[in-house]
């Protein structure tokens, strides 16, 4: 995840780019001057690394984030200096330290992900026995985390809206390409596989966006709600459910296609029939969707564009008759139940248009 989120952003704009960047140059340097000028130490450290710690994918998560840094760096203050109270500096010490930094750490896990600031702020100040840097590290901390609380999500914050409608594009794109290829190579009476190396990758994508889209405007703790861009709310979130409504569908629809049209072909390899023969009865049925799978992936694009998609998904309905009447059998049925289920979906989209 954390590959694709790379890749995502290096795909930005240079400007897209440079406000994350901005952000956290402020965030960081903002604390350095106040621990400065404060007296806590002449090199606060400290001060500045929540910025880089917190500031990373989701900056209207930075609040909450922020608090657990905090909880995280109290317990690991505390948890330093009881064992430095207690036991000398030594091997003992040190085992019994990151231990009870471990058991903290997986005690204050959130979203099944630890608390690592429990166990870093313990050897940090446990390799540093210096009269009076708990406290120190403590002050600097916190005041760090109240900066980025207070200022990541207020400089710069991205438009919710329009990344998610960068992302839905991205997937309409990727899902006309893949439709678009599924039925070329069902015409051909090729094999329409093989799957891709995470084949739930681009089928997750639709939940991801509407999840992000509903914390980044719903959840947030030092803003108020963003709104849409006018119109932009009318259609963004229909086209968003439309997506994460049709993907469980259309991936049933590419593997039971992937599964039949692979089938046929190898048992037309072992027959020894050429490449470019015919097809036979045991695929004729995956060669008559191409023009099905072209027509849905028509109807399904415009309706992600936020197109009409009415004449698209009646010529698609018809497609689909046609096929059942032709094939029949219970093995065709299971192989257009994807495409009838994305039907149903377009018409209920579409409201009384669609029916």
């Amino acid at each position: 995840m954390l590959g694709s989120t790379s890749v995502a952003a290096l795909r930005r704009p240079f400007g897209e780019r440079l406000a994350p960047a901005a952000r956290m140059l402020v965030c960081a340097t903002v604390p350095w001057f106040v621990c400065v000028w404060l007296g806590t130490s002449t090199a606060p450290v400290p001060a500045a690394l929540p910025a880089v710690l917190i500031l990373r994918d989701d900056v209207f998560a930075a609040p909450r984030l922020a608090l657990e840094r905090l909880v995280g760096v109290v317990a690991g203050v505390v948890l330093s200096v009881l064992v430095l109270h207690w036991l000398p500096t030594g091997s003992l010490s040190f085992l019994v330290l990151v231990v009870c930094a471990c058991a903290g750490m997986y005690l204050m896990s959130h979203d099944g992900s630890p608390n690592q600031q429990v166990l870093i702020t313990a050897l940090v100040i446990y390799a540093t026995p210096v009269p009076g840097y708990p406290l120190a590290r403590l002050e600097e901390s916190a005041v760090g985390i109240a900066v980025v609380a207070l200022l990541g999500p207020l400089l710069w914050p991205p438009d919710p809206y329009r990344e998610a409608a960068s992302g839905l594009e991205e997937y309409r794109a990727g899902l006309g390409a893949l439709l678009e290829r599924v039925a070329a190579r069902a015409a051909a009476g090729r094999p329409t596989g093989p799957a891709p190396a995470d084949p739930f990758a681009r089928w997750r994508r639709p939940y991801e966006l509407s999840a992000a889209l509903d914390r980044r405007t719903e959840r947030l703790l030092l803003l108020p709600p963003r709104r849409a861009p006018a119109g932009a709310a009318d259609t963004l979130r229909p086209r968003l459910r439309l997506a994460a409504r049709t993907a469980p569908a259309l991936l049933f629809l590419t593997r039971e296609l992937e599964i039949r049209s692979s089938a046929a072909w190898e048992r037309g390899q072992a027959a020894g029939e050429p490449a470019g023969a015919a097809p036979g009865p045991a695929d004729e049925a995956v060669h008559a969707m191409a023009p099905l799978v072209g027509a849905t992936a028509s109807a399904l694009d415009a309706a992600l564009r936020g197109e009409d998609c009415a004449e698209r998904l009646r010529l698609a309905r018809e497609l689909e008759l046609r096929h059942r009447a032709a094939h029949p059998g219970p093995r065709d049925a299971v192989l257009r139940a994807g495409l009838h289920l994305t039907h149903e979906a377009l018409a209920e989209h579409l409201g009384p248009a669609g029916r």
